[in-house]
């Protein structure tokens, strides 16, 4: 197998070490596995590509409710703190 020499601030190889999952698995499996993962190739359904449109609508018609105001109804004031109010 070839070989190759990659630099990595301390950082980004503690986040690559915390998505490891087991101590033992290598940095190319890990890397393998996180690039499979960015790939999706399953076609979206005739039904999720009309849900994707009609949200899209709703958005540009303005029928959106902020993180926020969700928050409030929900009564979790905690959250509602942490954002600045």
């Amino acid at each position: 197998m070839a070989m190759t020499t990659v630099q990595l601030r301390p950082e980004t190889k503690q986040k690559l070490n915390d998505l490891k999952l087991h101590p033992r698995e290598t940095y190319d499996e890990l890397i393998d596995r996180l690039a499979d993962a960015a790939y999706d190739d399953e076609l979206l359904s005739l039904e999720e590509i009309e849900d994707l449109r009609a949200s899209e609508d709703e958005i540009r018609a303005g029928r959106v409710r902020s993180l926020r105001d969700i928050m409030k109804d929900l009564g979790d004031d905690q959250v509602i703190r942490s954002l600045g109010e």
